[in-house]
């Protein structure tokens, strides 16, 4: 009688034990992250990659580092304004259906977006629309005649309108001040026009159907002609004036629909910089919104070295917004090119920055990372040295450094280069892949809840669970220095396998042995 070899069968067996009891997540090499609840990077061409040696960054250079993207882990690229403009910055555009010359053409943006796609990497554009610039054609044609259609396209009153009157306010001395107004005189007319943001970027008239019509036709062409995947919404609160907040809300679903139009699966994520309650009712018209709060209270905890109550907070923004657009994409991150830089908002300290980014990509949300930030790049205000160029490598070998500007902040003695860091396992740049990878690969990080996980007596340690139907985690972070020994909660006493962890953690019966500064995430 022929003996059966029952051994052949064991490796089958083990890697179907492994498949149910869920332990094979822990081994899992690919990708479950799905845009746009992925990573996404936010560039400013200007100083990202110059390829031609003119100063300036520019379509060509970003196009060449998309490789270098794709292997960061990132699945969306946001780029800053790239239309023709006369500042820097190119918040104030003049023309919007086209590509700014400094940075290439739009032949040269279309073969970025489709380069881009191929690399399974999702491209959003800023949309300026509460203002334009004050060079953009139909302010000049405006500037000529009040009776043209371009005159509509913005914000007048007479100069007797009360509205355009100084303010007078009294100050806590006793003297007067005659207050900054949003009127702007024309000169030999009667007419003064309005601009919440300066009297270059004069407001556009979204009273005027025209105007609104025009707006759809420019959303349009970049989601048709051009292929992008969506928009970033500059200052999406103040196409009407606060007191019309309900206007600004409809306009937004309005827009929606309209873009829907062209791309039924197209992405919107809006800049509406203020508290939940002022936020919250923007989620009908613009799915996506940056949840400003949690990275300053990211970073308010990493400098405290206290954790305590920022689940707590994270879980009520949720909960919020949830319950008005269940839906809703939370866009989560640290800082954006309007603020001072993480590194520098945690005084130039690597380890709560290493934290801060461990947060980032462990709390729910769809993370998103400013240039530069994965190298350690640091800047204050004023805000072009907080849009320094990207060092990709020393000085005398750096072909795509930009050059516009002289740098204050991120400088070949501040910064270690990006080819440097690629070859270092341990540094700044190989942290930020390994928490991307971790959370690109997984269930619970990615499209998990978040649970509170209460600790006495342990300030620094901010613990919490992100469990889906697919997988379960228990996160620790310990934000403070000193290591620290966290005893495992009542219901967590089975999580007891290193998942992940950025530094050597141990599980000895229910306690686990949490470095300082570090995290480690736990499974079943």
């Amino acid at each position: 009688m022929k003996r059966h070899n029952t051994n052949r069968f064991l490796p089958l067996l083990f890697l179907l034990s492994l498949l149910l009891s869920g332990a094979l997540y822990a081994q899992n090499t690919k990708n479950v992250s799905k845009w746009p609840r992925a990573v996404t990077y936010e560039i400013f061409v200007q100083s990202f990659a110059d390829s031609d040696g003119d100063g300036i960054g520019d379509i060509k250079g970003m196009t060449s580092r998309l490789d270098y993207l794709s292997d960061l882990g990132v699945e969306a690229i946001w780029l800053m304004p790239m239309s023709p403009s006369p500042s820097y910055h190119k918040y104030d555009v003049s023309d919007y259906y086209d590509i700014h010359p400094d940075y290439g053409t739009l032949e040269d943006f279309k073969t970025f977006v489709k380069e881009a796609h191929n690399r399974n990497i999702r491209v959003v554009i800023d949309m300026v629309l509460n203002h334009s610039s004050s060079q953009n054609l139909w302010f000049k044609e405006a500037l000529k005649d009040q009776h043209i259609k371009y005159w509509d396209y913005y914000v007048w009153a007479h100069k007797d309108d009360p509205r355009v009157q100084p303010v007078i306010r009294k100050m806590p001395d006793g003297t007067e001040r005659r207050m900054r107004s949003n009127w702007n005189v024309v000169p030999e007319s009667d007419y003064l026009y309005f601009s919440h943001f300066g009297r270059n970027m004069p407001d556009l008239n979204f009273d005027n159907p025209k105007l609104q019509q025009e707006v759809f036709k420019i959303g349009k062409f970049w989601l048709g002609e051009v292929g992008i995947d969506g928009f970033r919404l500059d200052a999406a609160r103040h196409v009407f004036p606060d007191e019309r907040a309900t206007d600004n809300h409809k306009w937004w679903e309005y827009f929606l629909q309209e873009m829907k139009k062209v791309k039924e699966d197209v992405y919107i994520v809006g800049e509406v910089w203020a508290p939940a309650e002022i936020v919250g009712p923007y989620l009908n018209g613009i799915p996506a919104l940056f949840n400003f709060d949690m990275g300053l209270e990211i970073i308010k905890a990493v400098n405290e070295e206290n954790g305590n109550q920022l689940v707590e907070k994270h879980r009520n923004i949720i909960e919020y917004y949830q319950s008005i657009n269940p839906d809703y994409i939370d866009c989560t991150f640290l800082t954006n090119h309007d603020q001072n830089r993480v590194m520098s908002s945690v005084n130039n300290d690597h380890d709560k920055a290493r934290m801060a980014a461990a947060l980032l990509f462990t709390l729910p949300g769809a993370p998103y990372l400013y240039y530069g930030e994965e190298i350690g790049m640091v800047g204050t205000k004023p805000d072009q040295y907080i849009r320094e160029p990207f060092i990709w490598d020393k000085k005398e070998k750096d072909q795509l450094r930009a050059t516009w500007i002289q740098p204050r902040n991120s400088t070949d003695s501040t910064i270690i280069p990006l080819a440097v860091q690629q070859q270092d396992k341990n540094s700044l740049l190989n942290f930020y892949k390994s928490l991307i990878s971790l959370r690109n690969k997984s269930y619970a990080l990615t499209y998990g809840d978040l649970s509170t996980v209460k600790l006495q007596g342990q300030p620094a340690i901010c613990a919490f669970a992100r469990t889906d139907a697919n997988q379960s985690l228990l996160v620790i972070h310990n934000l403070g220095k000193g290591n620290a020994t966290v005893k495992l909660p009542q219901g967590y006493q089975d999580y007891k396998t290193v998942h992940f962890s950025t530094k050597t953690s141990t599980v000895k019966g229910s306690q686990v042995q949490v470095p300082e500064y570090s995290t480690v995430v736990l499974s079943k």
